[in-house]
């Protein structure tokens, strides 16, 4: 036993297996476990409870911050454990249980689950299942590479099960920030003025009487996937990066812009990546994941400080942040969710939110959850918290895809999660259309000539000039608004044969 690991004696008696960890869980629980896109999340308890043979029913709701590592939630759907999960996942296992209705699945903006939890409008959390580097000797314990909900979980849980993680170092204490907003009517401020203000502690207090079991793990957070740059993508960042120093040139920014915020995949990566030959400086990321570009930001000497509620990287860039941690220590802090997410903070930091879709509609509207608009693809995520109070909402998509059968850019959305009403600012590969100030159809005739594929774009203007003709202030064709999507179904893609301007 690591005794520096479990400074409370009276807990040394708690080490048990992942597997005798396993018999805890009984049909019908809520289950909360740490992790949050990969990162800090169980390795040992809940693949145990995937594995275990049990002859009665076992299922459970499962919630977490958000995506989980190590294909647990693949195998936790495939061995039939998951009743219901939320807020958010990325497994393509699961994700065919949860488009065929086997598993039920409730995605939610992140910045808004410990808040629910909180205001007991979901079901009491049964066992939490949280990872750590250490239980401290006050019985506080260090979360690893992130918080998401788990300041919440052990809060609220009935009994919690610890997963003592050797492969993080120790050294990881004074990276987090724990802060409790309090319960209605009595909630605090929450006073972060800057990326960098530390609002409350680094470790997550813990009652003891609750911990039922401890186990010791000592396997990595699984790598992020990092995709290099493509044409697309560099054009995509070109556009957007010459839109800020146009912003500049206005008088609006100055060139160490405003905090940061960016979801995950290679189109974030290759935006950031611009920044580090650039004339940008002292910038500063108040965002949810710390990814590869991140540290090559700070490396560079582009970014200060960022804040976040998880350390996302590939396995390169996870060695080379542990093996020069104090390079990084001062310059990174971690936040559960509901305080990185936090309506209150990103309005009051001003963030310039840039964040993916999978479609975007004539007038602003953008998907970016459902392919066909009833397939769940991995979920809103936080960009929801992000592009409702964010400074600069920016929504990035490629033009057209699949050899050009799909276009992004479509007379309407199949499914709405941001509204025109919250979206700024649209980039494709082809162009940028900035929608700041416009009515719906200026909108329009922005987004169509700028950002739209040219295969589609004489499609596009001639649905709105028609949509016009019958009037209304968003105008629409109803019988033919989802057509394009419905023929992609159909035929394996949105072009037509023959077009002629009706």
């Amino acid at each position: 036993m690591n005794q520096e690991r479990i400074q409370p004696t009276s807990l040394r008696d708690k080490v048990i297996t992942a597997q005798e960890a396993a018999q805890f869980f009984k049909n019908g629980m809520t289950v909360g476990s740490s992790g949050f896109t990969r990162a800090g999340d169980s390795k040992a308890v809940l693949k145990a409870l995937a594995a275990r043979k049990h002859t009665d029913e076992l299922k459970i709701t499962l919630i977490t911050g958000a995506s989980l590592g190590h294909d647990v939630d693949g195998q936790l759907a495939e061995n039939n454990i998951l009743a219901k999960r939320m807020p958010f996942q990325t497994d393509s296992i699961l994700r065919k249980y949860i488009n065929s209705g086997e598993v039920l699945f409730i995605d939610q903006h992140l910045g808004e689950t410990a808040e629910l939890i909180n205001n007991k409008h979901l079901p009491e959390i049964d066992i939490a299942v949280i990872e750590v580097a250490m239980i401290k000797a006050d019985g506080s314990v260090i979360p690893t590479t992130s918080i998401g909900n788990s300041a919440t979980f052990i809060e609220k849980a009935k009994a919690i099960i610890l997963e003592i993680n050797l492969s993080i170092p120790t050294s990881i204490e004074g990276i987090h920030d724990v802060f409790y907003p309090g319960e209605y009517p009595n909630r605090k401020i929450i006073p972060i003025t800057q990326a960098n203000t530390i609002i409350g502690q680094n470790s997550i207090p813990l009652d003891i009487s609750k911990v039922i079991g401890i186990v010791f793990t000592n396997i990595a957070d699984s790598p992020a996937t990092i995709a290099e740059p493509d044409q697309k993508t560099i054009a995509i960042a070109s556009y957007l990066l010459d839109f800020l120093r146009d912003e500049i040139k206005a008088g609006r920014l100055t060139n160490s812009l405003l905090p940061l915020q960016a979801g995950i995949g290679k189109v974030a990566n290759a935006i950031f990546e611009g920044f580090v030959d650039s004339e940008f400086h002292d910038l500063t990321m108040y965002s949810e994941v710390l990814q590869d570009s991140t540290f090559d930001l700070i490396d560079a000497g582009k970014l200060t400080f960022a804040s976040a509620s998880s350390i996302t990287v590939s396995s390169a860039c996870y060695e080379k942040i542990f093996m020069n941690f104090d390079k990084y220590k001062d310059k990174i802090l971690l936040r559960p969710q509901n305080i990185s997410n936090a309506a209150e903070v990103i309005r009051r930091l001003g963030i310039i939110a840039i964040n993916t879709a999978i479609e975007c509609d004539i007038y602003g509207n953008v998907n970016s959850t459902h392919v066909y608009g009833t397939k769940m693809m991995n979920g809103i995520g936080g960009s929801g918290d992000f592009a409702r109070n964010a400074y600069l909402c920016i929504f990035v998509t490629q033009a057209a895809s699949k050899g050009n059968n799909i276009s992004h850019i479509v007379p309407m959305v199949s499914h709405v999660d941001h509204t025109e009403h919250d979206v700024d600012i649209i980039v494709t590969d082809y162009g940028l259309a900035d929608l700041r100030g416009l009515a719906p159809r200026e909108r329009a005739i922005k987004i169509i000539n700028n950002c739209s594929h040219p295969d589609y774009r004489p499609l596009l203007l001639d649905y709105y000039q028609r949509a016009c003709q019958e009037g209304g202030h968003t105008p629409h064709l109803l019988n033919e608004a989802l057509e394009w999507q419905a023929r992609l179904i159909e035929t394996g893609s949105m072009k037509v044969d023959e077009f002629a301007l009706v």
